[in-house]
């Protein structure tokens, strides 16, 4: 059976690489007490970092679209990847309920082509208007044989009350878990996914004709290279934004990225001796294809991709179906995967 290890990356050494980093950045913690700009010490596993500004919160975190962008160079294709960004990072910082008002970006390239930066901020800029975020500002840097082709990576900053945080301490027995629906592979597990088709299609494995049902007279190239949907707006519709009431109680909100279903959504169970009693329904049609293409085992499916479900809610059984109404309203689609045991 193929694994994401065989694709390069090894999740072990990563895991233990951010341990090191954080164990890190908690050293610096300390020259801040007492000063505005304190960090808060519970945060630890969480998706964004809090800093106390007095009167509330800010929240800062960092992600890129890692390799989704060797299959836009391969494609030469730059005009969606910019909502993989502001997914990857607004997303985050909505899961402590903060609402996302900057994003701010760095491009690394080995040669920097003016035609396809335009392209990539357009797409960008798109994306952060519709959520209404803003791009204080950026750096593009040209490293030459340094790198091949681009990195790009971003960092988002949220504002956030300090009576709206979401902790997970409030999550209770017989709370619903609640799946929003994700479209493609967002832009986590691309190694393996470029793995796996490149050993069954060759290198021009973005040709192929996708051969399920969901994307009629696509390619792979064009089904893997699927924009992220962005979860952002729709959960501070549910939450209220910034000095906004929420409509329903958020209780926690897991981001599904690396490290799939139960991987992230245990993050935000830290606080509780609770327990998630999944009833996850099957894969999207897309994930199920290339676990089949791959030979790729369940575990292994399940702790690299989302699945087909981008981001997990919890909320009371009594907020169920008020929340499911809600998010149908915003155009998103959900289900009820579970609930804590």
């Amino acid at each position: 059976m193929t694994t994401y290890a065989e694709s390069g990356v090894d999740i072990t050494k990563g895991d233990l690489s951010s341990e090191i980093a954080y164990s890190n950045a908690k050293k610096t913690f300390p020259s801040r007490e007492g000063m505005i700009g304190q960090p808060l010490k519970d945060d630890e596993g969480g998706f964004t970092g809090a800093l106390d500004m007095g009167d509330f919160y800010i929240v800062q975190n960092d992600d890129g679209i890692g390799t989704k962008m060797e299959v836009a160079e391969m494609m030469q294709k730059f005009d969606t990847i910019g909502y993989d960004m502001v997914a990857m990072v607004a997303d985050d910082a909505a899961c402590a309920g903060a609402e996302c008002i900057s994003v701010s970006n760095t491009i690394d390239a080995d040669k920097v082509k003016p035609d396809q930066i335009k392209i990539m901020m357009e797409g960008l800029s798109k994306a952060c208007s519709e959520h209404k975020i803003v791009i204080p500002g950026g750096e593009i840097a040209e490293l030459g044989s340094a790198l091949n082709g681009y990195v790009w990576n971003a960092t988002a900053i949220g504002v956030l009350e300090k009576t709206k945080r979401i902790t997970g301490k409030e999550i209770t027995s017989s709370d619903v878990l609640i799946g929003l629906a994700s479209p493609g592979f967002r832009a986590n597990g691309m190694s393996l996914v470029r793995h796996i088709m490149k050993e069954k299609f060759g290198p021009n494995w973005i040709h192929q004709e996708y051969e399920g049902e969901k994307y009629p007279g696509k390619t792979w190239g064009e089904v893997v290279l699927t924009p992220s949907l962005i979860y952002h707006s729709l959960i501070m519709s549910l939450h209220g934004r910034y000095h906004e009431e929420p409509k329903v109680t958020l209780k926690g909100v897991a981001h599904i990225t690396g490290g799939g279903i139960y991987g992230n959504f245990s993050r935000i169970l830290k606080r509780t001796n609770s327990k998630p009693d999944f009833k996850l329904p099957p894969p999207s049609e897309e994930m199920a294809l290339m676990q089949k293409l791959g030979n790729v085992g369940d575990d292994e499916a399940y702790r690299t991709w989302n699945m087909g479900i981008g981001m997990i809610l919890v909320v009371s059984k009594e907020d169920q179906e008020k929340t499911l109404n809600l998010i149908k309203k915003e155009g998103y689609e959900a289900l009820a995967i579970g609930s804590i045991a």
